[in-house]
């Protein structure tokens, strides 16, 4: 029976110690591991750009093609497809019945965002083709 009233106070003696321990040393060691300002300064420099990153560019442009055919497809799907500007629409139209005007307003502002994005992705897609023709033209921007 002693032992058990003592235990708790021993938790918290070592508690205590170890919170005495980390109070000191911690300054210290964090001290020692910030680096100095010139340090710093060599680190987030980095060297310039030598070309305008066509070969890249080339390189990633099927991917970003099918990318954006993929999200074309999704925004342009029906009422039963999640994330298309008909599904948004039949939320908002359902929000309106229902006299839920702050759900509407919120509908409405997304269902705006998607049709704006549908425009963007298309304009994209434009870019992207004829990114792939001076690809080809241009053996894959390695010239």
């Amino acid at each position: 029976m002693r032992n058990a009233i003592f235990r708790p106070r021993r938790i918290a003696a070592a508690a205590l110690a170890a919170t005495a321990v980390l109070t000191v040393t911690a300054p210290s060691a964090f001290a020692d591991s910030t680096p100095s300002p010139a340090a710093s300064a060599k680190t987030r420099t980095a060297k310039a750009p030598t070309g305008d990153g066509a070969k890249g560019v080339c390189k990633r442009e099927p991917k970003a093609e099918k990318h954006i055919e993929r999200a074309l497809n999704r925004l342009d799907g029906g009422v039963t497809t999640v994330g298309s500007v008909a599904r948004m629409q039949q939320r908002l139209d359902n929000a309106k019945k229902e006299g839920h005007t702050e759900i509407a307003t919120l509908l409405d502002h997304k269902l705006t965002y998607r049709k704006g994005l549908v425009t963007t992705l298309q304009q994209r897609q434009k870019d992207i083709k004829d990114v792939a023709t001076w690809c080809a033209a241009n053996g894959n921007g390695a010239k």
